[in-house]
């Protein structure tokens, strides 16, 4: 049994139903809990004060905040379909299980949250009342006016009387805290050789964060302009640790540095190599440099700006592995086309397409350019490419709300699965169709034609928990037309009762109306023993069972089996007759961030290092193709063998990124051809019954385009338990994670 989006443990809703980059759909600003006075415009003796304007009136008044974000009201112009929080979706009905709407695609929607940017805003009530007609969610418009350079040290501009800026007042407190993203001065400069600019800067820096704090706003937008910036992260990082609860900030690289775009936009030609590295790896280490001195600071976002050159697919893929919070998109990327209307190319459509899948909010900055068309013509693409992609799977609508979610796997044979756990197992419409083909085309093989009336088969369900693989072998045996012998073995006291009522309520009916040859109830018998431990009154000809964990054995399926092999004839069968690990190197700041945040008191300090977590992988980057791991088959030809393992794998990786830990699947093939698959490249479709596991390493190792990763792997079993250590030998050594299950073992 593999764990999926339950646990041993109930889980609790992944995140606190507070949307992660803050951001609420945009309805028109309120006056609302202040008086009516005058609005200021920029406050400053070189920028005059614009006249007095009185707050509009036809703006509808907005309802009481829903659960799941301000709602708009019906006259406004975006009363359709309100855009709930953005982000991953994190809030889950008690009852019913379902998801709360709140992200794309929730709700049957498939709305863009979108935010226009604005170099220069004299009346920001009017900015915002007009970006809100014109369809945008929020507006994203300097704190400061980006020309006003104040003068902290000189006299007599240091002393300059009056505001530095505009008064908090003209906007309701909730309107900064939900439909403003504040923009940091650009000539802000802490990393200026001059020294006089690096101190004022600093002193400028410092003040726009505090008043960005101060007004609530739910996320700041600063610019990177290069790879050597200590002074900028360390001003951040000193106002992030004295607001813990401010706003989220979003740092601003281009996809492409501006020296390296390319005139011929048309033909397009390969990106050369430089004595540094490639082009496109340029602004990647910018951003890498700054996360890093930032030590991967949660609060610390990706804004990706967007031009009209793109890199390649696999440096694209390595974007995909940051924590993406906006993609901005200059309006002069934007073509033609027949109609007169602004599109995107191809190549940009299929990356905001995989972009939007990760839920980013996309912001809009630069002049209209495809007059006459209004600004609005923009937003409506974005929305018809949003409302375009492809449909989420079976598999994505079932993890929908679980996306980077860690859950500890289960350890069935420690503890008793609850109700709910084995009710997410039986929902799999592909898992137990397959078992039921495989124990079909076992039976066909095993019994003649001939036979079919007098051989029975007697067939131990080795974990039965509330029966879904004796279903599927009744219903096997009933297509084969061959006759069998069931005896459901369970060591779960409360699944017991299950099996027994199915037993006497549903098994003997079947049996009675199937074949008539016995009294009913007999043809199936409830066991509510260990399989290690118990030995049937028969030899039996076919064990079925489905022990497997994310990982293929990591929920100790090879020692179960093994226990319960003397139960089986000379020549039996075992389904699954084997399965395979895979491993793979990948890159998440999110995974990692979340990680780190597992740490607890009682445990070694390091211990959610070396502890492997179920996680539905969302915001990640596999950075090679998966590689088998560890084997094993049933029956095994040699009982005496150790399940004990040991590989070393070799990776090749073909980008500069960083390595963040490594992404486990299985295979298993259950009988001749029918097989089960979460590897990506040969997942079973439809199939949702396991998440993939993550092994985590303690450091972000960087890796070069052309090196190779070399991980070392074990399995390690002792009578009472089993664990994995696992450790990075090249391209450099990383410290050995979990030696002698110190941090984390399986318990038999």
């Amino acid at each position: 049994m593999g764990q999926r989006r339950d646990s041993h443990r109930a889980p609790e809703p992944p995140g606190n139903g507070i949307n992660p980059h803050g951001l609420l759909p945009l309805a028109p600003p309120t006056n609302e809990g202040f008086p009516l006075a005058p609005v200021m415009g920029w406050a400053h003796p070189f920028f005059p004060l614009a006249p007095p304007i009185t707050p509009r009136v036809d703006w509808p008044i907005r309802p009481s905040p829903s659960p799941i974000g301000l709602t708009r009201a019906s006259s406004h112009p975006l009363a359709e379909a309100p855009r709930a929080l953005i982000g991953q979706r994190s809030m889950r009905e008690e009852e019913g299980g379902s998801m709360a709407a709140a992200g794309p695609g929730a709700a049957g929607t498939a709305r863009v949250s979108s935010g226009r940017e604005l170099g220069c805003v004299p009346e920001v009530a009017a900015a915002l009342g007009a970006v809100a007609r014109q369809g945008f969610d929020f507006l994203c418009a300097p704190l400061f006016h980006p020309r006003h350079r104040r003068e902290f040290r000189l006299l007599p501009a240091k002393e300059r009387p009056g505001p530095q800026t505009r008064s908090d007042l003209l906007l309701a407190g909730r309107d900064w805290n939900t439909l403003i993203v504040g923009k940091v001065s650009p000539w802000i400069r802490p990393d200026s050789p001059l020294e006089a600019v690096r101190r004022n800067s600093e002193a400028a820096l410092q003040q726009e964060l505090d008043f960005a704090a101060y007004l609530g706003v739910p996320a700041v937008l600063l610019s990177l302009r290069g790879p050597h910036c200590p002074n900028l992260a360390r001003g951040l990082c000193a106002h992030l640790q004295g607001a813990p609860h401010g706003a989220a900030v979003w740092v601003r690289v281009p996809l492409l540095a501006p020296e390296d775009g390319r005139e011929d936009v048309i033909a397009n030609e390969e990106l050369v190599n430089e004595g540094d590295g490639r082009q496109e790896e340029r602004t990647w280490h910018w951003w890498h440099n700054f996360r890093t001195l930032c030590d991967y600071n949660k609060r610390v976002g990706l804004a990706l700006e967007v031009g009209p050159d793109l890199p390649s697919a696999e440096a694209i893929d390595r974007w995909l592995g940051e924590p993406l919070r906006a993609a901005i998109l200059p309006t002069s990327i934007f073509l033609t086309n027949k109609k007169g209307f602004p599109v995107l190319s191809r190549p940009h459509q299929r990356l905001l397409g995989r972009l939007l899948k990760l839920e980013v909010q996309v912001v809009l900055w630069g002049a209209p350019h495809h007059e006459p068309k209004p600004l609005s013509a923009y937003l409506q693409y974005l929305e018809h490419v949003g409302q375009n992609r492809p449909p989420p799977s079976a598999y994505e609508l079932f993890a929908r709300g679980y996306e980077d979610y860690l859950q500890c796997p289960l350890q069935p044979l420690m503890d008793n699965l609850e109700s709910q756990t084995y009710e997410v197992f039986e929902k799999d419409p592909i898992k137990y169709s397959q078992y039921q083909q495989a124990i079909y085309k076992c039976l066909l093989d095993r019994v003649p034609e001939e036979e079919k009336e007098t051989n029975v088969q007697v067939v131990l369900v080795l974990g039965a928990g509330r029966g879904p693989l004796v279903n599927a072998a009744l219903r096997a045996a009933r297509m084969a037309q061959r006759r069998i012998r069931v005896y459901a073995v369970e060591k779960n006291p409360n699944a017991v009762v299950t099996l027994q009522s199915w037993q006497y309520e549903e098994w003997g009916s079947q049996v009675l109306q199937s074949w008539q040859y016995e009294e009913w109830g007999s043809q199936v018998s409830v066991v509510p023993r260990d399989m290690r431990e118990w030995r049937p009154p028969e030899a039996a000809d076919l064990l079925v069972s489905e022990l497997l964990g994310s990982f293929g054995d990591n929920e100790l399926a090879p020692e179960c089996l093994d226990g319960a092999q003397p139960c089986l004839k000379e020549g039996g069968v075992s389904i699954p007759c084997s399965y395979t690990s895979f491993l793979a190197p990948l890159s998440s700041s999110k995974l990692y961030n979340e990680v780190r945040g597992c740490r607890e008191r009682d445990r070694h300090p390091e211990a959610q290092f070396e502890t492997p977590y179920v996680v539905r992988l969302h915001n990640f980057h596999q950075l090679a193709a998966p590689q088998p791991c560890f084997t094993f088959r049933h029956p095994k030809p040699d009982p005496s063998e150790d399940n004990s393992r040991y590989r070393v794998l070799s990776f090749p990786v073909g980008v500069t990124t960083a390595l963040h830990g490594f992404a486990g699947y299985f295979e298993t093939t259950l009988y001749a051809d029918v097989t089960l698959s979460i590897r990506p490249e040969t997942h079973s479709p439809g199939m949702f019954s396991w998440f993939p596991i993550f092994f985590p390493l303690k450091q972000p190792m960087a890796v070069q385009a052309g090196q190779r990763v070399v991980l070392s792997f074990w399995r390690r079993a002792a009578p009472q338990k089993v664990w994995y250590e696992w450790a990075v030998t090249e391209p450099r050594c990383s410290a050995l994670h979990n030696p002698a299950g110190r941090s984390y073992t399986i318990g038999l």
